[in-house]
């Protein structure tokens, strides 16, 4: 059959990457963001050092890409987050250290375009469940903040007082949160080990707490910080419960025509180790080791929705992690028995070290990325959001994801390098440069909660093509690196950006390190 004359035009007219989105329909997405997971906590990175079994882990390896130089841009929580959503390096906003407080405020800025955001822009249906730990904006009243933010150690009683205040803040909508960055729903607890101790779904908190938590559930890598709680609130419930709302999520989503995203921000590893009863000794080591187990079941769950749901096979997967285990939680005692969170790592969650933010990180994506493959580029967490792009056969404007380099090219199988350098800093914000094999970090010992190292080298540079355990600094040996590499990253820094396109500001003047020492006042001499 002959086309029309004014078929012929319309198919001239209609863009090419128009006619590739029909024949490659845009796939569904879920990221399963893991908290405080280290490197050698997976079982295929280090299967000679790791004796905690994750057999749904492994699987969706072997189904896809395994990274081995995949990083979170933090040692720690928030900033990790910050930047996995948005492409853009943490230090560029007023996070210059640690984390967002409790009652804190939104760090992405509200304008801030987010994986959610540009996939709502390409027609899909989103999802944040579980922590988020990036701030709200909270409806405290400026002359009962005291008292709605008091917190008592240990066991404490609520008075009216108290119950009044919380019910006035936690009766009204809370902004800023997941539904306002991107994302048409949120079901989840901002952080499991701080306040409120409740579910806090959309915009509002499931329930209104109205005592302060059992205190036997501050002890023993339980909760953190006293606040309010609901009546009864427990812990152990709520992995469990994110699981729900994840396969109900998948379920109902792949029923309808248009494609989703799910951003899975799992509340484990991480304290609370609320570990449910049926998982309780089954690693044969330690608490913590237990909900590794449990968290990759609930992996397990995930991936078991979507492949019921039929929409498996048109979905990409991403697995990573925050930042590295603990050390907290007993990383000493497992060494002892054989299991080491960081793998040949050094160091651990809050370092600038390798232990602190190098971390799993896996892609499936069924028919795109060769099942049981591995790539060894440096990639970052920042990626995701210029991978998201590419996909979808669109462009970043200037001042969207200006950290972000697209992974399409090493999830097609090609190994040349995507980025030349990344950024991750340890908690108190000392950053650590890489530049192909070479490590610079902007201080002595780890950045970390402890000093660490050698506290008489005032910087660090090593070699991680030969030196991935970072025992050799080479900044005495090699000066000339050193001083190229404070160079790029003063340029990273001042760009406002490390990908190419017009320069842009930072949201504050940000920290340099190392940090110049005062010199102590020199006394006057009495005349």
């Amino acid at each position: 059959m002959k086309r029309p004359f004014s078929f012929l035009i319309a198919l001239f007219l209609t863009p090419l990457a128009t006619l590739h989105a029909a024949d490659s329909p845009k796939p569904n997405i879920v990221i399963l963001y893991a908290d405080d997971l280290g490197y050698g906590d997976v079982q295929c990175y280090t299967p000679e050092r790791g004796k905690i079994p994750t057999p749904h882990i492994d699987k969706l390896a072997a189904q896809g890409m395994r990274f081995t130089d995949g990083h979170s841009s933090s040692g720690v929580c928030s900033p990790s987050r910050y930047t996995l959503l948005t492409g853009r390096y943490h230090w560029r906003t007023r996070l210059q250290a640690s984390i967002v407080p409790l009652w804190g405020a939104p760090l992405i800025a509200p304008d801030r375009v987010t994986i959610g955001t540009l996939a709502k822009q390409q027609g899909y249906h989103t999802a944040c469940i579980g922590k988020w730990h990036l701030g709200w904006d909270w409806p405290i009243p400026a002359d009962r903040a005291a008292l709605f933010k008091e917190k008592p150690k240990g066991a404490a009683t609520a008075t009216e007082a108290h119950r009044a205040v919380w019910r006035d803040v936690f009766s009204q909508p809370i902004g800023g949160g997941p539904t306002t960055r991107g994302f048409d729903s949120y079901f989840g607890t901002d952080v499991p080990n701080h306040p409120p101790f409740c579910f806090i779904e959309n915009n509002r908190t499931a329930g209104i707490p109205s005592d302060f938590l059992n205190a036997e559930l501050l002890k023993n890598n339980q909760a953190s910080l006293q606040g309010p709680a609901l009546q009864d609130w427990t812990l152990e419930p709520i992995l469990p419960a994110l699981g729900d709302r994840a396969a109900a999520f998948i379920t109902d989503s792949a029923k309808k025509p248009e494609p989703f995203l799910l951003y899975l921000p799992l509340t484990s590893p991480h304290t609370p180790l609320s570990v449910n009863e049926e998982w309780k000794g089954k690693s044969g080591l330690n608490l913590y080791a237990d909900f590794v187990m449990e968290t990759d079941a609930l992996v397990g769950r995930v991936l078991d929705a979507l492949e019921k749901s039929g929409a498996a096979e048109d979905t990409m997967v991403i697995f990573t992690a925050d930042n590295g285990c603990a050390p907290y939680i007993g990383i000493s005692d497992l060494e002892k028995m054989g299991h080491y969170p960081s793998g040949p790592l050094r160091g651990s969650k809050a370092d600038a070290w390798e232990g602190g933010h190098r971390v799993p990180f896996i892609v499936r994506w069924p028919g795109k990325v060769k099942p049981g493959s591995t790539c060894d580029q440096l990639v970052q967490q920042a990626d995701l959001i210029a991978t998201f792009a590419e996909v979808f056969e669109t462009q970043l404007p200037d001042n969207v994801g200006e950290d972000s380099f697209s992974l399409l090219p090493l999830l097609k199988g090609d190994d040349r390098p995507v980025r030349e350098t990344a950024v991750s800093c340890s908690i108190g914000g000392v950053p650590s440069v890489r530049q192909g094999r070479w490590k610079y970090i902007a201080a002595p010992g780890s950045g970390g909660w402890g000093k660490g190292g050698d506290q008489s080298q005032p910087v660090q540079l090593y070699d991680l093509a030969n030196d991935i355990g970072e025992t050799k600094n080479l900044a005495d040996a090699m000066p000339e690196k050193v001083t190229e590499m404070k160079a790029l990253l003063e340029k990273l820094i001042t760009q406002g950006r490390s990908t190419p396109g017009a320069a842009q500001k930072n949201d504050v003047k940000v920290k340099r390190h190392p940090a110049t020492p005062v010199k102590p006042a020199t006394k006057k001499k009495t005349p």
